[in-house]
């Protein structure tokens, strides 16, 4: 018969972690399986759930079925009729408040940064520089930021050629 190599799962006291690299450790597992849990509810019941925890180390994470937006757009509009969050009405409304700020704060760098990896894809994907790609798609503010980007590049190259005239008129003069 073979010995374990693991001691398994185990009840554990619960209480704050000392070390700091072990409560790290626990919260990626925990999170992880906090995680899988609601999306297993919600596939299983068809029910909508949202999850935002932050870490030990300062970073936030979220979990939301369909999305966190949907459902925290519900909770925050009042459209579900039954809410039993332990009494979530009992929180400040300042704190509520704070939350809220912090959540599109939060969304808006999300956003910000899935647009980010998308430009550094087109950029993988296709080699010409900016100027020689196809401007057809963009809708008007990307236009007028494409339009004052080229008006710049004018102007730069009029002064370099500006500053390049004088270079070679001053040398020629000596």
């Amino acid at each position: 018969m073979m010995k374990k190599k693991t001691q398994g799962r185990k009840k554990i006291e619960i209480k704050r972690i000392a070390d700091e690299n072990s409560r790290q450790v626990t919260f990626s597992k925990r999170r992880t399986g906090l995680f899988n849990k609601a999306s297993e509810l919600c596939v299983l019941t068809g029910a909508e759930a949202a999850i935002i925890t932050q870490s030990p180390g300062g970073r936030v994470f979220a979990f939301g079925h369909p999305s966190v937006d949907s459902v925290v757009d519900k909770y925050l509009a009042g459209s579900s009729k039954n809410i039993a969050v332990n009494e979530v009405n009992s929180i400040p409304t300042s704190m509520q408040e704070n939350f809220n700020q912090k959540y599109k704060e939060i969304s808006k760098e999300i956003e910000d940064e899935k647009k980010k990896n998308v430009l550094e894809e087109k950029l993988e994907d296709n080699p010409n520089f900016w100027w020689e790609e196809s401007f057809e798609h963009l809708g008007i503010e990307e236009l007028e930021k494409y339009i004052a980007s080229m008006e710049q590049l004018k102007d730069n190259i009029t002064m370099r050629v500006d500053e390049m005239a004088m270079l070679r008129n001053s040398s020629s003069l000596i």
